[in-house]
């Protein structure tokens, strides 16, 4: 549980924060889905953009909690 923890609390702050950042200069009425203009609402288009930066954060949060692990860890068989 505390792994789960520490990959999707930060990843929550950060995602909030890149959305932000990111509708601050970006309309969301103005965005392009494989060649045609979206045509969600603002608050879904916001909701689908926070999620889509809370997953890459999150895949970030737990590429750096596999790679702070030693080599025994990792190469260790449970039987």
């Amino acid at each position: 549980m505390l792994k789960l923890i520490q990959v999707l609390w930060p990843s929550f702050l950060v995602a909030g924060i890149a959305e932000i950042v990111f509708f601050t200069v970006i309309d969301p009425q103005a965005l392009y889905l494989f060649g045609a203009p979206v045509h969600f609402s603002g608050v879904a288009t916001y909701s689908l953009g926070f999620f889509g930066f809370w997953l890459v954060c999150a895949a970030s949060s737990l590429a750096t909690l596999f790679f702070q692990q030693t080599s025994e860890q990792i190469n260790r068989i449970d039987s």
